[in-house]
């Protein structure tokens, strides 16, 4: 069995079809974390594509305020790497 392969009582899903916590992913097109691992984001970068994509139904501004400080994060350390 491959390890992106997660065994319910009632069949064998797929690990990025489980959503554990509420449901304010289910209406993408494509999840966050795919898009992140299919682009070999980092976790800022994933983390700015995460919230912005659910601030909608979930964090409304508490989520675009996440986002902006992971954008302050990578703007930070790009200047001090720079």
């Amino acid at each position: 069995m491959s390890a992106n392969w997660h065994t319910t009582k009632d069949s064998t899903t797929s690990a990025m079809q489980i959503q554990v916590g509420g449901d304010h992913y289910k209406s993408l097109k494509i999840q966050p974390l795919e898009y992140a691992l299919a682009n070999d984001l980092g976790i800022c970068e994933h983390a700015v594509i995460k919230y912005v994509s659910r601030w909608k139904n979930k964090g409304h501004v508490e989520d675009l305020r996440k986002a902006r400080h992971y954008i302050d994060l990578m703007i930070e350390r790009e200047i001090n790497e720079g």
